[in-house]
Parts: C-alpha cells; structure tokens; sequence
C-alpha cells in the first residue's frame, strides 16, 4: 500500500481549499499529498456566498457580487447596504477548474477512490467528511434552489433578498433566498430551519413554483440549474484520532445561527498552512466559542418560537449594517455583540439562557 505525508479525506470546499492553500503557498514541493474522493468529475454543485469581510484567493471564481440587500417580513421590508463588505456569491464550477488545474501541476498529489488503497499510519490526516448518522432530529438549514432565466427584463440585479419571511411558516422557520446575477437570471432558495425528520416540509419544487408565480409574479421562466443541500446546524462530537486533524463542517467551520462555512474554511486552511510543520502540537483552529454560545441560544429561541424569526433577524439589521454583518461572520467586537443582543427580545432568550 502506498504511503504519503499528507492525506486529505473529502475533495470538497474544505479538502479542496486546504491542498490548495497548501500548493499555492509551496508546501507540498517535497511532500505527498493523497485527496480521498469518490465522485467521478467535478461540476458545478453548490452556491457558496458570504460577506466579503477578509481577502481569500477566489475572486476570480464570483459570479456576483452585491452592495445592497433587502430582508422582509409580511409587513415590514429594509434595504441594508453593505458596500464596505460586499456580499459574494462562488462559483463552485470554477472553484473546483481553478484549484483542480493547479494541483494537476504537482505530481506528488494523487486523486483516490477509497482510503482503503492507502497506508495511513504514518501520514498526517484531514479529514472532511463529517458524521452525523441518526441526528435527523436536530436542527439544519434544508434548502432547495433554482437558478431561472426569464424572457423579458424582471430582476433588479443590484440588489439581492437575503430573507423573505412572507411565506407559509408551518410552525418552523422558513424564508426564500434571491439571487440576482443579471436582469432576466436568479437564483431562488426555500430555506427551512428545522428537523429532516419532518417530510411535509419536502415538497420543494411545489414551494418554490408558488412563490415565483404567486409572490414575485413570474409565471414564465426557464430553469437551467437546481442545487439541494443540508447544513447541520450542531456541533459534531469529535473523537480524537492519532495523527487526524476534522476541517470544514467536520472540524466545526459552519456557523450555526447562519449555515455559513466559506470563509471559515479559508481561514482554517490558512491557519494549517501556517502551522504545518508543528501541527501536531498546536491547537485546533476554531470558530470564536463565544458564537456558539450565543447560537445555541438563538436556535432555542427558534426552535420554541418559530414564527418570531423573521422579527428576530429583521431586529438584527436595525443595528448598523456593519454590526450586522461583523456579528454574523464572526469578526464583531464585544461592543458589536452588546449592539446585537440589545435588539433582541429579552425575556425569551433570557428563558432559554435560563
């Protein structure tokens, strides 16, 4: 069986940023690197979008980039602009082009099927692949999203719906998510925050047909990409292993008041990068705790009073959009978090703090 110095399980977001950050910065010039990955070709799959609050190595695969969001409720609408952290949208197909064609340059990195055909006992593991087998009763943001081209002029592409509240709630959380890449394309997401155990939500293309035609007055369009996916909103156990490092959802990248994980993998592969050659021996790069604490709070509050989030989050931007947006990629300060937690409804967290 053949033996390599590094070993990354999953070529996904995380795996991928990570033996990229590692190529690019010349740390595999005399080292192996193997990536575990079952999938045959790699095509565009997923959306990843963020707040640009930091630098990463992506700009060339954006496909939009916003300066003004919206966020509504059925009575109330706010228009947030955010031109100092302009929000972004990747590309996952050229996200995968772009680092797939420079780790071709490397032959001392090799693609595998299985970890089965590999020696792993002396090799430094990153795993990326999480386990969350029988969690269908925790929470997750479930979502389901069609990119649509209509005939005629119809988006206002400068401006895209981070949350629309005005929709059927069904006692759990539930927004639509718009995209505008140009006037006549769009990417539109129903969103759920709730258990997968509960299959009456499922019914995601009869959702997203209703709003089109029923909200945004859209009858004709064509469909030309779909994307469905599930984000844990909960903390995996880790179970230490020898010589085994989680990253990515795996490692606890994702945010789990919000789903978002892009720019947290880039930092956690730029903080491994950096450490490489001690990375036994320092510790794990994680997600600020004092995020978790206040997002397990939060998700209590939702998960026991599912028709108030669409409030909740529209009090959260009635702080100054940079809060706003600061609190909710991790980078806020203790003055920013006091602004946030300000807005909030205080008997109800105080009951689930309690």
């Amino acid at each position: 069986m053949k033996e390599f110095d590094y070993i990354i399980i999953g070529g996904g977001c995380a795996g991928l940023s990570l033996a990229y950050e590692l190529e690019n910065n010349d740390k595999l010039i005399n080292k192996t690197l193997a990536i575990i990955e079952p999938r045959e070709d790699y095509k565009r799959d997923k959306t990843w979008s963020f707040w640009k609050v930091f630098s990463h190595s992506f700009d060339d695969c954006i496909k939009k980039s916003w300066n003004t969001f919206s966020i509504n409720t059925a009575t109330e609408t706010k228009y947030v602009d955010c031109q100092s952290t302009p929000y972004q949208t990747i590309d996952s197909g050229l996200f995968y082009e772009k680092i797939l064609s420079k780790l071709k340059s490397n032959k001392n990195i090799i693609f595998f099927k299985s970890i089965d055909q590999i020696d792993k006992s002396n090799s430094i593991v990153f795993n990326s692949v999480p386990s969350f087998e029988n969690k269908q009763s925790e929470l997750w943001q479930h979502f389901y999203g069609v990119e649509i081209e209509t005939r005629k002029d119809f988006f206002d592409e400068g401006i895209f719906n981070l949350m629309d509240f005005n929709c059927d709630q069904r006692d759990r959380v539930h927004f639509f998510y718009t995209l505008p890449f140009t006037k006549k394309t769009a990417l539109v997401e129903t969103t759920w925050i709730s258990e997968l155990n509960n299959d009456s939500l499922n019914d995601y293309e009869e959702q997203i047909d209703d709003y089109l035609c029923n909200h945004l007055n859209l009858r004709q369009c064509k469909i030309h990409f779909k994307e469905q996916g599930a984000i844990p909103l909960f903390r995996q156990k880790n179970l230490n292993k020898l010589n085994e490092i989680n990253i990515g959802s795996a490692g606890g990248m994702t945010r789990l008041s919000t789903g978002y994980t892009f720019l947290n993998i880039q930092e956690q592969s730029r903080y491994i990068r950096k450490n490489l050659e001690n990375i036994k021996n320092v510790n794990l790069y994680k997600i600020n705790s004092k995020y978790d604490f206040l997002d397990k709070i939060l998700l209590r509050v939702l998960k026991n009073n599912p028709n108030d989030m669409g409030d909740i989050f529209f009090k959260v931007f009635n702080s100054k959009p940079k809060t706003a947006i600061n609190f909710l990629s991790n980078k806020s300060s203790f003055f920013e978090d006091l602004a946030i937690i300000s807005k909030m409804p205080k008997w109800k967290f105080l009951k689930e703090l309690i």
